[in-house]
C-alpha cells in the first residue's frame, strides 16, 4: 500500500487497516504476544479457518502482522504484531473501556425501564 491509496480523513485510515470485527479480535489476541495459528483459531470465538488465514494475509501486506515459518516437520508458523501493528493497542484499549461503559449504560437504563 502507498500513501495515495490511503483515505485523506485519518479516521477512515484506521478502519481501512482494521478493516472489520475480525482484525480488531485477531490483534487483541496477539498483543498478549506471539501465537500459533492453531492458538489463534481458538481464541477468536466464531472464526473459521479461511477467514482467519486471509485476515493474517490481509494484516502481513499492511504490515501490522509478521508471519515466521519454521522450516520443521510438522511445519510450525509463529504470528505476531509488528510495532506499527503495537501501536494499535491504545485504539484497542480505549475500545475495551467504551465497551465497559456502554455495557453499564444499558444495564442502567434496562433497570430504569424494569422500575417504571
Amino acid at each position: 500500500m502507498n500513501s495515495r491509496d490511503l483515505p485523506k480523513c485519518p479516521v477512515e485510515t484506521t478502519l481501512k487497516m482494521l478493516g472489520c470485527k475480525w482484525k480488531v479480535l485477531i490483534i487483541r489476541e496477539l498483543l498478549t504476544g506471539t501465537k500459533r495459528f492453531c492458538e489463534l483459531k481458538k481464541s477468536v470465538t466464531g472464526i473459521t479457518q479461511k477467514v482467519l488465514t486471509a485476515k493474517l494475509r490481509d494484516m502481513e501486506s499492511l504490515g501490522l502482522v509478521e508471519r515466521k515459518v519454521y522450516e520443521q516437520t510438522p511445519p510450525k508458523v509463529e504470528y505476531s504484531l509488528t510495532d506499527i501493528g503495537y501501536s494499535l493497542r491504545e485504539v484497542i484499549e480505549s475500545m475495551k473501556v467504551w465497551g465497559k461503559d456502554y455495557k453499564k449504560y444499558v444495564k442502567l437504563v434496562e433497570k430504569m425501564k424494569t422500575n417504571q
